[in-house]
């Protein structure tokens, strides 16, 4: 499949279809926003938005590109579907009434969310007033400095990844680190622009996942929290609803919590095959269902110890970390690497740089040309 978009070569081909994928997302939201007005919830809003849940799992075929495609087949063919399918519902952020037509489009399109209840601020009046909000925001909203650190340090990644000297264990340690910190950048990036323009303050994305003390942590309150909230009342709601009539309250969030794995990793594996093309092996779903099922074991335990016995975090976030690096290596990065998804980064990055310099290029040349004729 390198297909056709290396043999192309074309970066306008490719940021044409973009531009038409984007366009047509809008159009379908837009269609979806007034059906869903009047349109009552449940079976008869679920009908008229199946064709366009359909359409949103098709159009990131149309890209050929390792990061336009992943971006378009994250936003679009996951979370924008998931939220369609709460809407259906009444559910999710998109079944807010007050939602205007921009804000439906920002929240349909991009892994944002806002902020119920915005954290009020301190007061020089009143410094007693216990006050964890700004510590949350914070933590939530990191400073410029952070971001520059970030890009930075991709920076390097890029720039050691293509080296061949560098040993393999420590290469797999930075495309850790490559793919945490781009999809933090992204992610932040689109809720900038969308904070800025809309006036909104959003939640974050991530939480610090490298201070995670358990999988319950890691997986539910500091990775991507975005798709942990999407997934919450789509997958894990109805499962615990059902589960709860048949194993009772107590053990009904098990059921949920392994389905939610499940269906993360089916929509992992779709976007590994909107990337690739290629038939899959599975061993992106054996490792969602392996920490799925860890998760379930580390919850029961949990709930039969009841608070006795705990670890400190100083023991338990190694051992999380080296848990998720661990079977991240072994049954996560074989996928990442059979679509040379490295290989095809470091080419359209080196095809962008020599649009930018062709286009820079042209813009001098004509300048000096006008100069001359002058």
């Amino acid at each position: 499949m390198e297909g056709k978009f290396y043999q192309n070569n074309s970066l306008e081909w490719e940021f044409s279809n973009f531009i038409k994928v984007w366009l047509s997302v809008i159009v379908s939201l837009c269609y979806c926003h007034v059906a869903a007005k009047v349109v009552p919830k449940g079976l008869p809003r679920l009908l008229i938005f199946i064709p366009v849940i359909c359409l949103f799992f098709a159009l990131p075929l149309s890209l050929y590109s390792m990061h336009l495609g992943g971006i378009c087949s994250f936003f679009i063919a996951w979370l924008t579907n998931f939220k369609l399918l709460s809407l259906a519902f009444g559910k999710g952020p998109l079944s807010e009434p007050s939602l205007s037509l921009p804000k439906f489009l920002a929240i349909g399109c991009f892994p944002i969310k806002i902020q119920q209840n915005p954290p009020p601020k301190t007061t020089q009046t009143d410094p007693n007033k216990e006050n964890p909000s700004p510590q949350k925001t914070q933590k939530g909203h990191k400073s410029l400095g952070n971001y520059a650190i970030k890009i930075a340090l991709v920076a390097m990644f890029v720039h050691i990844e293509q080296a061949e000297y560098v040993h393999r264990k420590l290469m797999l340690v930075m495309y850790c680190l490559h793919i945490y910190f781009m999809l933090e950048l992204m992610l932040a990036a689109v809720a900038a622009v969308a904070r800025a323009t809309l006036n909104l303050e959003l939640e974050p994305q991530f939480n610090d996942p490298y201070l995670s003390t358990s999988l319950q942590d890691f997986w539910g309150r500091r990775w991507n929290i975005m798709v942990s909230r999407t997934l919450h009342p789509t997958v894990y709601d109805p499962v615990r609803r059902i589960s709860t009539r048949i194993v009772g309250r107590k053990w009904a969030p098990l059921p949920a919590v392994f389905s939610t794995f499940v269906v993360s990793a089916l929509m992992h594996e779709l976007i590994f095959y909107y990337l690739g093309r290629n038939r899959p092996t599975w061993e992106m779903t054996c490792f969602f269902v392996l920490h799925g099922a860890c998760m379930v074991i580390e919850i029961t335990v949990k709930k039969a110890m009841a608070g006795r016995c705990q670890l400190p975090p100083v023991v338990t976030r190694p051992l999380t970390l080296g848990f998720v690096m661990v079977t991240g290596y072994w049954l996560f990065f074989p996928e990442f690497f059979r679509i040379k998804a490295d290989v095809r980064a470091f080419e359209e990055y080196a095809l962008v740089g020599a649009y930018l310099t062709d286009v820079v290029g042209g813009a001098a040349n004509l300048r000096l040309l006008n100069a001359t004729r002058a």
